[in-house]
This record gives structure tokens, sequence and C-alpha cells, in this order.
């Protein structure tokens, strides 16, 4: 007799290929705009609202959105000379403030800010609903900006001139068409853009692949070209680095997501970096790092990937290839990233995805390295510098120090010296009652699988508890521990119905640390890419077969979401491992591998999944496109699948097609979803971004809860 927690027995290879050239009855909801394909999204919306907003989802979603606005939260900053900015939601703002403050004012319990702009006003005033995506600010005195507006959340941005002082947009300033941008301010009156410029100024993957040197008072098409790269090549980067006493002009050919090439402006000439297009480089003053993405073998010396090397700029120019070893990972430590202040180098590293501190300091011969002592194990910390330019404070840093049950905190540090707290986030859930675990799975090539677990310390293992599965496992990207407020009460904190002996059950949550992110450095990535890619998915299943195993949860009571590369993880959980979850809710997701290319900026992940007009990759592409694994006669879990109108990263059609499949082949219990605003992240504001959490939540709660 098979028990209700032992999941069903897994397919013993990776999935075979599906056809090279599949019927697509459902292209016609790639038209974004179309009046039939938007009535057929809002007939989808208003049959999930019914489904959501049913019982007290009304009171679970203010509680959110309670977090999200509240005023204890910390207000990041960044210092740019006298100042601190900050860019500020809530309740009265919801589309924003950006302000600053003093260092004298940010230290007491409630700063006095100078608001420089509104963003609602501005959206009042000009009839768009601006989403505010970020300033840069002008080198040495910081009184002239470049804002970033988003007039829906996507990526495509409207830049604007703006002067700190007056507070007020400059009058026949700078002011960039809404479009994928990238802008550098060169001097007062001239700024490098790269933008579109008309046709074949754009690569395929949708960004700039021109550069150009742009005067006040110009148009765009007077603008002198600089740059440019090959158009089947993902952008191009110009900048101009404004470090006092190392000014000079940097320019990127990014091929794709992990291969590019660096040049500097040398006597008028670019003179190329030379590298593997596969080493990452970091430009610092009279500094080069760099860091291998695969073995880098030079001069008779091999430098393993992940590992981090230096080099003084002048000399590398020049042809010397002295490289000074800075980190070296193993095993169980990972580079995670690094930042300078004036004098130090700052590496946050990973040791089985907790974090870990090194300060290293250049000397005439060597460099020093100390452990800075501030990482509590299971949490995330995070040190970067404050100003390395402040002549003052050029060695300062920031930490901020982060858990599943430890609420943010943000303190301030110098070198040498200890970091004293400077703001703390409440805790909006009892923390008290919880646990944080880490375990590991051993997925099917026997690889060890780190994965988190968050639960009650009156945890019952008997296979009855809620559990949500998160994941992502692409792109290099870690998932680390971090301090949830919606989650705690969306999730943790909820309790189903007594049973029949008294007892309620609070829900379980779990983070897997799977291959294609960064948890381990650039081989636990390079270990599912492409042809490879099963092996995220083998890893994600194991960490769901490790609970159900451990009786932390069944099929039915295991629910799993993820968003962007990680809604490709869950629909393949939900297309190949239909047997160990009960729900997947599935966020703006790749699903549509055949035609991922030709949707939005889709091109330029070739470099992650394959490339599928290549007929021998399609091949195996096609084994975890969820879109084509859609069979008939199987069980598939509960899914909800949600996505954004505005996205044009990804886009809404890929989930729009998904569902619309899974309706008509009659599988039951398919719930779609699509916001108009957003962007890619899905959310403009705080309330958007409290519904899509909490909807996600609600569902997945539903589901495994046997409410649905």
């Amino acid at each position: 007799m098979v028990s209700e927690n032992a999941p069903a027995a897994a397919p013993a290879t990776a999935p075979t290929a599906v056809d090279h050239n599949p019927a697509d009855e459902f292209q016609w909801l790639e038209d974004i705009y179309g009046s039939e394909q938007l009535s057929w999204v809002a007939e989808q919306n208003a049959r999930t609202d019914e489904m959501l907003e049913s019982g007290g989802y009304e009171d679970l979603e203010r509680s959110v959105l309670e977090v999200l606005d509240s005023n204890d939260r910390i207000p990041m900053v960044t210092k740019r000379g006298d100042f601190y900015y900050n860019f500020w939601r809530d309740e009265v703002n919801p589309r924003g403030l950006w302000r600053r403050t003093t260092w004298e004012s940010y230290q007491s319990p409630e700063p006095e800010w100078e608001v420089l702009l509104d963003v609602d006003r501005l959206a009042r005033e000009e009839e768009t609903e601006w989403v505010f995506a970020g300033a840069s600010l002008l080198r040495p005195d910081y009184t002239r900006a470049l804002l970033f507006l988003s007039p829906d959340g996507g990526d495509a941005k409207a830049v604007r001139e703006f002067d700190v002082e007056s507070r007020s947009f400059v009058d026949g300033g700078f002011n960039l068409p809404s479009a994928k941008t990238n802008v550098s301010w060169v001097d007062r009156d001239t700024i490098y853009v790269g933008t579109d410029f008309g046709p074949g100024s754009m690569t395929t993957s949708s960004y700039p692949r021109t550069d150009r040197r742009l005067r006040r008072g110009q148009s765009l098409d007077e603008a002198e070209l600089v740059f440019e790269v090959e158009q089947d090549h993902m952008m191009a980067i110009l900048v101009r680095d404004l470090t006092p006493g190392y000014e000079r002009d940097v320019a990127i050919d990014i091929v794709d997501f992990y291969n590019r090439r660096n040049y500097v402006m040398v006597d008028g000439g670019w003179q190329h970096i030379d590298v593997p297009d596969d080493v990452n480089v970091d430009l610092h003053r009279n500094w080069l790092l760099f860091r291998p993405q695969t073995e880098w073998h030079l001069e008779g010396r091999t430098y393993p990937p992940g590992s981090l090397l230096a080099a003084g700029l002048d000399d590398f120019l020049a042809g010397e290839r002295n490289l000074t070893v800075l980190f070296t990972g193993d095993e169980h430590t990972a580079l995670q990233s690094w930042s300078w202040t004036a004098d130090h180098l700052l590496l946050n590293l990973l040791q089985d995805v907790s974090s870990a501190i090194r300060v290293l300091t250049p000397g005439e011969n060597d460099w020093d390295e100390v452990e800075l002592d501030t990482a509590p194990p299971l949490h995330a910390v995070d040190a970067f510098a404050v100003d390395d330019e402040d002549s003052e404070a050029g060695n300062d840093y920031w930490l901020v120090v982060s858990g599943y049950l430890t609420p943010t905190t943000l303190s301030r540090g110098s070198v040498g010296g200890t970091a004293t707290e400077v703001k703390a986030s409440p805790s909006y859930f009892n923390t008290g009652d919880y646990v944080v675990e880490q375990h590991f799975a051993t997925s099917r090539d026997g690889t060890r699988v780190p994965y988190f677990q968050v639960s009650g310390k009156d945890l019952e293992l008997d296979g009855s508890n809620p559990t949500l599965l998160s994941g992502y496992g692409g792109f290099q990207i870690p998932r680390t521990p971090a301090y949830s407020g919606a989650t705690g009460r969306t999730w943790l904190q909820r309790r189903t119905e007594p049973d029949s002996d008294g007892r309620s059950r609070g829900g379980v949550y779990v983070v897997a640390n799977i291959r294609g992110g960064g948890e381990y450095g650039p081989a636990w990535h390079r270990a599912a890419l492409q042809e490879n890619r099963h092996r995220a998915y083998e890893d994600f299943a194991a960490v769901a077969e490790d609970l159900i195993d451990r009786d932390v949860t069944s099929r039915n009571h295991l629910g799993c979401e993820g968003r962007s590369n990680g809604g490709l993880l869950v629909g393949n959980m939900l297309t190949h491992y239909p047997h160990l979850f009960g729900a997947v809710s599935c966020g703006v997701p790749l699903l549509d591998m055949r035609r991922y290319t030709k949707l939005s900026a889709g091109y330029s992940w070739i470099a992650e999944y394959g490339d599928p007009d290549d007929e021998e990759q399609w091949q195996f592409i096609s084994t975890f496109s969820p879109y084509h694994n859609l069979h008939d006669g199987v069980d598939y879990p509960s899914v909800y699948i949600y996505t954004a109108t505005s996205d044009d990263r990804v886009g809404p059609v890929q989930a729009r097609k998904m569902a619309g499949r899974m309706e008509s082949m009659g599988i039951a219990n398919v719930w779609f979803y699509e916001s108009m605003e957003g962007g890619h992240a899905g959310a403009a504001d705080n309330r958007q971004a409290a519904r899509l959490h909490t909807s996600s939540h609600e569902f997945l709660w539903k589901a495994t809860t046997g409410q649905l």
C-alpha cells in the first residue's frame, strides 16, 4: 500500500524532445493590445478575482499593504555629496517621493526630508501614471540629475534633466522619449545616450546597439556616433567615468549575458582590455579586477572560475600580465559581490548560502586580508561603501543584515573600527514562534542541494503541513535569506481550520538553492545551462521529494512558486513533476521556449537557454518548454499564472498562451490574472505589490488546504 506522503515514481531520465515544429493554436494571443485579446484577459481576470476574493482575502491583502506602507520601514539611502537620497512610497504617496536629508537628520528617529520630486503630483499634472525608475546625479556638485520615468512600470523609460537646487525640470534641458535607454553624464552640457535612434539602432534583443554624444540643444538625430556593436549582440554601453583624477570614457560591448568586451578610450581610440569575453572586468581608479566565469589560462597559469584577480590598469594596458589572486572559492564558498572604499576592498562571500565578509587592503607588495566578524549563520549580510570619495568618511561602509526571522537592520562602520546600528525594521509577525533550518537534498546525479526551511517550533512531521517551496535557479542569481513581513503574515502565521483533534496547521516556507543560481559561484550556474537545464529542475524536485520523505508535507499540501525564470522552473514542475505538487503559482513566466527569442527581450537569453531556431538545440530546449509538454490524461496540480500587460522584458503572451492551452485541454483549476501596469515587476506601487503577493499566497493556501 502506498501512503499519501510518498511521491509517485519519477521519470528515470531527462524528458525526451517534442516535435520540432509544433502547432501553436494560441499564437493569436501574442497581439498584446488587441481588443479581442484584452477582452479574453478581462474575462480571465474576473473569474480569478471571484476565486481569490472570497472569505477573508481583503483583510489579508490589507495586512500586506500595511507592511509595505509602514512608516517604520528603513528608508535606505545613497550618499551623494553632502546629502543622503531616498525614494519612498507609502499610503499617502503611492507613486512615491524622491527626497534627501543630511546625515545628522537621518540618524534621528524622524528625519527631516527635503522632497525633490512628488511623483504622484507629476502623474496628476501630466495625466501619465509615471513610475520612478532612478536618478543619475552629475558629479562633483550633484546639482543636476537625469531622472528615469517609466509610463507603465516597464523597462522603457523617459529621461529628463532635473535641477536639484530648484527642484524642477530644466527648461530646455535633456528630454528623451520613452525607450529602452541608457545614459551617462559627460559634463554639464553633454551626455552619452544609447536609445532607439530609428531603424538599425537597436539590437535583436531590443536594447541599444549604438551610443552617441548628445550636446545641449541638439536633437537626437544630430547626436554624434561614438560606439556601436553588432546587431545580434545584446547591448552597447558607454559611460564617462567622472571619478576625480581618473576621468575617462569606458565602453562595453555586451555580447550576451555572460560575455562582454570592455574598452577604454586611450589617445582618441578604443583600447580593448584584452581578456576572454567571459572574464568579468571591473575598473576602479587605477585598479582592474577580473572574475573568470570559466577556467582562464594565462601565461602558464590557470585561474579558476569564480576567483577574483587584480592588476594595475596602466600596467595591464601596457602588456604586463602579473595578476594578484584576491579570492579563490571552494566547494562551500563563493564570491557574491564586492565594493571599494577609499583604501579597502570589501568582499561579500557566501559559505553554504550564509554570508561572510572579508576586507582586503592593497599594500606595496601584497594585499592584507581580515574577516569582518559581523555575519551570523543562516543570514544575509551585505557590506558596501558609503562614499569612497568622501575626504573624511571614505572608508565608511554600510552593513545590511537580514534573515528569515530577523528584521532588517542598517548599520554604519569604518574599516578598522566597529559598526553602529543606524536603523532597524520592526517585526510584522511573531518571529519567536518559528525556527530556521538548513537541509540538503540529494539530486538525481548525486549533487547535494541546500535549502532553507522556516516553520513553527511545534511542527509535526506527519505530512499534513501546508508548505510553500520557492526557487529561481538561473542567471547566476543566488537566493539568500531575507526577512519578509508580508510572507510572515500571508503564509507562516496563517492557520488551517482545527482538525478532529483540535490542532491547526501553520504554513511552512522553503527556499531551494538549486543549480543555475549563484549560490556556489559560476560553476553552480553553468551546471544548469542550455542542454543541462534539466539539472535545475531535478534539484528542485529533489527538494520537494526530501520534504515529502521527511514528512514535512505531502503532495496535496505542497505548493511551489516562482517568477520570471522561476516561472519557467515551476512551469516544468507542473509538466514534468505533477506527482509532487498540489499547486503551482507561476509569475511573469517564460513558458513557450519555441518562440521566446521572438518575444520581448527573449533573444538576449540564448546564452542561458539555447537557440530554438537551431534544430539541434531545439531538441533539448523542447524538453523544458512547458507550453509544449502538456499532455492529456495527466493529473495536473492547480495552477495560478499571472503576468502584466506592460511587461516589456518577458511579456504577457507566454502566460496567456499557457493558460489558454491548459483550459482548452479541459485541465481543471487553471487560473490566470494579468495586471495592466507594473512591467516585469508586476506592480507599479505598493497596493499593486500587495495584490500580487497576496493573490499568489491566497491561491497556494487554498489549494494546499483543500479549499479549491
